[in-house]
């Protein structure tokens, strides 16, 4: 077995894909009773080794789909979800019922269990990640017990507890079988997405951080240039203008030539081009500072109106490695400062953009933007390159401010310091309570959260 990015390998004792909850559940009271540790993975776009076991491997693509959907009062609906669903599936399925998640990140290849327990999030100042959005779970327990617990639970409750950890937890307190998520009505985004020099990003950062539904950037590494990318929600006017000019002969070749401009735009200059940018920063090192100069200026703006999953995600073609670090808001400038000199008195080559995002605070136990407005910076490498000191050097910068490293991306952080920014005490008892041999839990996670008590 081996992660996407290619960073983690491991061979299981045995691999199982059960078909449904049952055989789920018998799966892990099977090797709990045979003493196995137990691990789940969906797509393995995790970097780190959250989903590595020598015991029992479950494979969760089998269990897809929407259980069922839940109008509520105010005027959201709870659609309950098999855990092993990729969020592209999901998309889909949510946008034939008029329904879509309220955010998302720029992929769209995890599952939705492996998604949230590794507190994936995308940008938006007023939104939290997508555990912000469960309500709900349905977890099978080492001895293979199908428990439910939900936002609903009374605080300090044994089912509150459950509900966190699970929720946002990597895994530990059992493995998802299904998970409720509320959605809202399907909308439409005006997505705007201009180079501008990184100085007038930075200069005007509150502006374009607030004023915007969803707003990111790319910086290219060795240069003062910025992929800007802002995202809004778009009315009804300009849903209807829009549809307007993709009706009769001359709407259809508007909607051709934006379609050819999309691929243009995702696959052969995102994607296309950007592979042989790395490849050549692959053989030819030194030339990755007039790589990146032309990188930075080879993607000129657009300005278009679509479903909000078709402007929240991105392909990825590229394979790399991944750090991400969750630092307080304000503390953003100062970090790509201290980053961008880091990277011009080294002279590592570096030909990813850093990808800037932002999240509101929430009170998810173990998310990265609990209790604080978030920025978060993520630096990448392409896969065949070497990315240890480049990382390193990040994670220090980082690591001064106050940042809380992706549980799901590279980093080198430890139980000991994360107790700082999360209250670990209470996911040990909780997870001592569900898990009290440890079947869950792996090398990683008793490295970052400790050992269940």
């Amino acid at each position: 077995m081996r992660t996407w990015g290619r960073t983690v390998t491991w061979t299981p004792a045995r691999r199982v894909a059960p078909h449904d909850e049952a055989g789920l559940a018998a799966a892990v009271a099977a090797a709990s009773a045979e003493g196995l540790r137990v691990r789940a993975m969906g797509a393995g776009h995790s970097f780190t080794p959250a989903a590595v076991t020598d015991g029992l491997h479950l494979d969760l693509d089998r269990l897809g789909g929407i259980e069922s959907v839940l109008p509520q009062p105010d005027g959201t609906t709870h659609v309950t979800v098999r855990a092993g669903t990729r969020l592209s599936a999901l998309n889909r399925l949510l946008a034939v019922l008029g329904l879509a998640m309220r955010n998302l990140g720029d992929i769209d290849r995890q599952s939705v269990a492996g998604a949230i327990s590794t507190g994936t999030h995308g940008t938006g100042v007023r939104l939290g990640g997508l555990a912000t959005q469960v309500r709900g779970v349905r977890v099978v327990t080492a001895d293979g017990t199908v428990r439910t617990a939900t936002d609903a639970a009374a605080p300090g409750t044994p089912e509150r507890d459950l509900f966190e950890v699970a929720r946002l937890g990597l895994g530990t307190a059992g493995v998802l079988a299904a998970v409720t998520l509320e959605v809202v009505p399907a909308f439409w985004l005006r997505a705007r997405e201009e180079p501008w020099p990184l100085d007038r990003v930075l200069e005007g950062l509150e502006d374009y951080v607030d004023g915007n539904d969803h707003a990111e950037f790319y910086w290219f590494p060795g240069t003062r240039r910025a992929l800007t990318l802002r995202n809004n929600r778009a009315d009804a006017d300009e849903v209807a203008a829009w549809a307007a000019r993709r009706t009769g002969a001359a709407g259809r070749l508007r909607a051709a030539a934006g379609r050819a401009r999309a691929l243009l735009d995702d696959e052969v200059l995102s994607n296309g081009a950007f592979g042989v940018v790395n490849r050549i920063a692959l053989a030819a090192p030194g030339a990755v500072p007039r790589l990146n100069a032309v990188s930075a200026r080879a993607l000129g703006a657009r300005d278009y109106v679509a479903p909000s999953h078709d402007v929240f995600i991105h392909p990825r073609r590229v394979r790399f490695a991944e750090m991400e670090y969750a630092l307080p808001r304000a503390e953003l400038r100062g970090a790509l400062a201290e980053l961008d000199g880091w990277l011009r008195r080294s002279g590592e080559p570096v030909p990813f953009p850093v990808e800037v995002r932002f999240a509101a605070a929430d009170d998810v136990w173990l998310s990265t933007a609990r209790d604080r407005e978030t920025a978060y910076v993520a630096v990448h490498q392409y896969a065949p390159m070497p990315h240890r000191r480049y990382f390193d050097a990040a994670e220090q910068v980082f690591t001064a401010v106050g940042g809380r490293p992706h549980w799901g991306k590279l980093h080198t952080r430890t139980a000991d310091d994360l107790a700082d920014h999360y209250p670990l005490d209470d996911v040990a008892r909780v997870r001592g309570v569900v898990d009290p041999d440890g079947v869950f839990r792996n090398d990683y996670t008793d490295t970052v959260l400790g050992p269940p008590r």
